[in-house]
């Protein structure tokens, strides 16, 4: 059969997975099913004739994908093949008979084609510098030798036998600093120095020098000190290890000597820096991605932030804290996420599934836990609940606000995200967010366990966990597209939930740091400066080119900050919150004054209120009086005019002197020549002649 233009192989893995024929065919709109049982086996000439075909097709197995990928490349290797898991994810489990409408969904989510993510390249000649304190550094660098371009830094040489043979460079050093990344990395050395060739008990040195750069494509530290990178094991070509675990190094030296030649990264995030709001006018604003970031990838830059991909580990969590959609995840890129978000939990739905709950977990920890659950091998094994829908993203870190309000939106009666032992101490981010989507559910009415946090690693403990929680009141499905950008898609969701929530309050309070909300201003000490005006970034606050005053829009404000560091006053606070009327849609006037006309000409120039200020606190001033304080009310033009025409003050320039142009000297010129040539008429003289 086919779905959404893809050939469907199905197989029940010999009887292990119920897939009752007539319930299959039903659930697939009546198309008939042919459900293979040994497809990998004695059936796998059901799938090279399939390959042949050449039609798009979608195999419902990940264990033998392997032998598939093989086999289909022999048959046609034109034909585009994608797989999917329906026997750990859905059929084995002890609800396994309630479990096709949760297959059916699966299989529908396959059909979807992720695009592809763009790429960075790396290249590595193989000069590794192996840093360490004793002999082993030294043993290390010979066994590495004759694959790898070897420098061997040590920190103390002073106990360390000369070797017979040196077939590596040997210096005494200490690692300061590094930076760069695999293929371009460079240390900063102190007490530098090769060590002499004529050592003789022990290694020894020269004169040591501070502050050497030296450049290397990989680094392997065994020093034993702190790390020279934050998150080190997410720096690409850099190694940090225990000298005293022998296992771990020869695991690592394993992996270091195949990186070698050119590598393709993906290019995990995407910056649109016009509408970051980092900073303005050098006024530092938000700070959430540079606070989440664990591998230093981000840096300030101006008013924007700067992202180095060749740093970037693809954690995702700038992504899931940034406001604006400024920072954007790229893998997969667009809003692919949200569409197989939807088509999942539509297709969910259509097949007659109750209540999903979504469980997102990567593609490695959290795949390896749901197998377990449902192989048993002295577990329970009782599988995924019928009703839990696994959600697998590159990073569980990359999900955020957005994605939490949407799925809700969308029909999710519940979110669990389930995090491994590489994210501790690197989920703040994600817990932020978190916090804020449960306070939008518990402030609807909703309850306060819509989205949970899960960092079980027993399997027993995570299937009780999934079962516990998997009875939840169903949500309202919105029937929006997963279009637009960040802020519109969270304004939909958002929206969605308040028209069907139990509690539908039209204010809804949020904690510090909500990327929502309204400005306080203390309006009777506003100046209507409009510094504030200038430098928000998102366009929520906006003047009036014609009349002293500034709106407010609150749909638009990010609670960057930066209208309360920029006001001179000081009179602005932040209040954050949701808006659910339709005034936030609306840009709302925050204060409005009268213009103060020029008392010589007339044209408006200031604010009213501000010029009497100032008139009030001058009068009675030395240096303003007189006329002097009648030029306050004055236009800019008006004013220095005025101060020239005054001849009782040092800058009079008395009568200014008519401009004379060419043509003023041409006909000064002709003039005199009419006057000499009546002249000579009135006096009878001949040319030449003088009277």
């Amino acid at each position: 059969m086919k779905l959404n233009g893809k050939q469907l192989l199905i197989c029940d893995c010999e009887g292990t997975i119920d897939l009752p024929q007539k319930e299959l065919e039903k659930l697939f709109d009546g198309d008939e099913v042919v459900v293979n049982t040994h497809l990998c086996r004695s059936q796998i000439g059901n799938f090279t004739v399939a390959v042949e075909k050449g039609d798009p097709l979608i195999v419902a197995c990940t264990q033998e994908a392997p032998l598939f990928v093989e086999m289909g490349a022999e048959a046609n290797e034109e034909t585009s093949i994608s797989y999917t898991n329906i026997r750990e994810r859905a059929g084995w489990s002890e609800e396994g008979d309630q479990a096709l409408p949760k297959i059916r969904a699966l299989i529908e989510e396959a059909t979807l084609q992720a695009p592809l993510a763009a790429s960075v390249s790396m290249a590595s000649a193989g000069r590794v510098v192996i840093f360490g304190t004793d002999e082993k550094t030294l043993e290390i660098a010979k066994q590495l030798s004759s694959r790898l371009d070897v420098t061997c830094l040590i920190k103390d040489t002073s106990d360390i036998l000369p070797a017979r043979l040196m077939d590596v460079p040997v210096f005494a050093g200490t690692i300061k600093s590094a930076t760069g990344h695999l293929g371009a990395f460079e240390v900063t050395v102190d007490d530098y120095a090769p060590v002499q060739v004529s050592s003789r008990g022990v290694f020894a040195t020269g004169s040591k020098n501070k502050d050497v750069k030296m450049s290397f494509d990989l680094i392997f530290d065994i020093a034993g000190g702190e790390a020279l990178f934050p998150a080190a094991e997410k720096r690409d070509g850099y190694f940090h290890l225990e000298a005293g675990n022998p296992a771990a190094i020869q695991r690592a030296l394993f992996d270091l000597v195949d990186l070698v030649g050119e590598f393709e990264k993906p290019r995990y995030v995407k910056l649109e820096a016009n509408i970051c709001v980092h900073a303005r006018s050098s006024q530092i604003g938000c700070t959430r991605c540079l606070d989440v970031c664990p591998t230093g990838a981000i840096i300030p830059a101006q008013d924007e932030v700067a992202i180095d991909p060749y740093i970037c580990a693809g954690c995702g969590s700038c992504s899931a804290v940034c406001p604006t959609g400024a920072v954007s995840y790229q893998l997969p890129a667009g809003n692919f996420i949200f569409e197989r978000l939807k088509l999942l939990l539509d297709a969910y739905g259509q097949a007659g599934g109750k209540a999903p709950v979504l469980l997102i977990h990567d593609t490695g920890y959290g795949e390896d836990m749901i197998a377990a659950m449902s192989h048993g091998g002295g577990h329970s094994g009782r599988g995924l609940p019928a009703n839990v829908l696994p959600f697998a993203v590159n990073e569980i870190t990359q999900v955020g606000f957005d994605f939490f309000a949407t799925a809700l939106a969308f029909g999710a009666a519940g979110i669990n995200v389930l995090i491994g032992p590489k994210n501790i101490g690197e989920s703040d981010g994600l817990d932020g967010q978190i916090d804020l989507i449960q306070s939008v559910t518990t402030g609807l009415g909703y309850g306060d366990n819509r989205v949970v946090k899960l960092d079980h690693q027993d399997p027993d403990a995570l299937a009780t966990t999934l079962y516990d929680g998997a009875t939840l009141e169903p949500m309202a499905v919105g029937d929006f597209a997963p279009m637009g950008n960040k802020r519109s898609l969270v304004n939909l969701a958002l929206n969605h939930l308040h028209d069907h929530a139990p509690n539908a309050v039209d204010l809804l309070s949020l904690a510090a740091g909500a990327p929502f909300g309204v400005i306080d201003v203390k309006t009777d000490d506003c100046t209507l400066c409009l510094s504030c005006v200038a430098a928000c970034p998102t366009g929520a606050l906006k003047d009036n080119p014609d009349s002293p005053e500034f709106t407010f829009t609150e749909t638009a404000c990010v609670q960057c900050g930066l209208c309360r560091t920029i006001c001179p006053e000081s009179v602005i606070t932040l209040n954050p919150r949701f808006n659910f009327t339709g005034e936030a849609r609306t840009a709302i006037v925050v204060k409005k004054e009268t213009p103060f006309e020029c008392v010589k000409c007339g044209q408006p120039f200031g604010i009213k209120s501000s010029i009497d200020q100032m008139v009030e606190k001058l009068r009675g001033h030395s240096m303003f009086e007189g006329d002097a304080l009648e030029r306050v009310k004055m236009c800019p033009d008006c004013r220095v005019a005025d101060q020239f025409d005054d001849p009782d003050t040092p800058m009079a320039v008395g009568e200014r002197p008519e401009i004379r142009t060419t043509s003023d000297y041409l006909k000064e010129r002709e003039n005199l020549r009419e006057e000499a040539e009546q002249h000579k008429k009135e006096h009878g003289l001949e040319d030449g002649e003088e009277s």
